[in-house]
């Protein structure tokens, strides 16, 4: 009893410290320090090139001479410095695919091993749990020879890329969305039965309405994932200029010689847009997703 007034003692320090205005203080600093690179990277997207190449983007203050012709050039031009846009939304037609295939695919796993009974659900759920920790360059080349061999980019050269993102998403989909599912109460579950309501009609009408939050969670991190991603882009779309997202444009922005590198600050800061934008839309439930199951499930 002692022993458990003195940890909600401590427990109560430890709040009112975080909650201090010194506390706060210390937070706001710290996040405008981490908030100074991206200021960085989008006053330079707007500097005129030698600028750029010259002088850093703090001198900005003291010669203000800003331009467009980054972005312009980066989004519409001709060659190796431009094109940015087809680009941009060839990672839109790689991403959306690689969230929603999983996506549903990880739902209807997770209903099995949450609300199903069947022998061996324990182990293959520890498998697939197990799976997680496989580094994916230890996959890379065995599953590239595979695509190879089966030619997947003849039916669509975005084929590819989406199989191997569906593939290295499926762990933690199962694992995300069924610690997510095994939070909806079993009696729910019994009593949609009862009334004579199937497993599919249990799944559509009853499990995803109350999934939204897990569903919101899992596509929020795996979109990130996948715009972000540039070595599994690299390795199965890298070659194909009609499928290579945007990630792909970017390491090859400055050229050969490098001539082209003071467009790497516009040209990143347009691949900033899309997921900042997700970021900050979906935050809550990116939150929830990192703590899903550390208590339950």
């Amino acid at each position: 009893m002692r022993e458990s007034s003195s940890i909600s003692a401590a427990a109560g320090r430890a709040r009112q410290t975080l909650s201090s205005r010194a506390a706060s203080a210390v937070a706001v600093v710290v996040a405008l320090v981490w908030t100074i690179p991206t200021i960085g990277l989008f006053v330079s997207s707007i500097r005129q090139p030698d600028d750029i190449k010259k002088t850093g983007w703090w001198t900005v203050f003291s010669n203000p001479s800003l331009t467009l012709e980054n972005y312009q050039t980066v989004l519409f031009g001709s060659g190796s410095s431009g094109r940015l846009a087809d680009y941009f939304i060839n990672s839109l037609v790689i991403a959306l695919p690689s969230v929603l295939i999983p996506l549903a695919l990880g739902l209807m796993a997770a209903y099995a091993f949450c609300f199903l009974e069947w022998k061996g659900k324990d182990v293959v759920f520890l498998i697939i749990f197990g799976l997680q920790i496989v580094p994916v360059q230890m996959a890379l080349i065995p599953l590239l020879r595979i695509s190879v061999s089966i030619d997947l980019s003849s039916i669509s050269p975005f084929l590819p890329i989406w199989i191997m993102h569906t593939i290295f998403a499926m762990p933690l989909a199962v694992f995300l969305l069924h610690n997510f599912m095994s939070e909806i109460p079993q009696e729910l579950i019994e009593a949609a039965r009862v009334d004579g309501a199937s497993d599919v009609s249990i799944f559509l009408r009853v499990v995803l309405p109350l999934m939204l939050p897990g569903i919101a969670s899992y596509a929020t991190l795996q979109f990130l994932w996948v715009w972000n991603d540039l070595l599994i882009a690299l390795t199965f779309v890298g070659g194909n200029a009609d499928a290579a997202p945007l990630t792909v444009r970017l390491a090859n922005l400055a050229g050969t010689n490098g001539v082209g590198w003071h467009l790497l600050t516009s040209g990143a800061f347009v691949s900033m847009i899309i997921p900042l934008a997700v970021f900050f839309l979906l935050e809550r439930y990116i939150v929830r997703g990192t703590m899903a199951g550390s208590v339950k499930g």
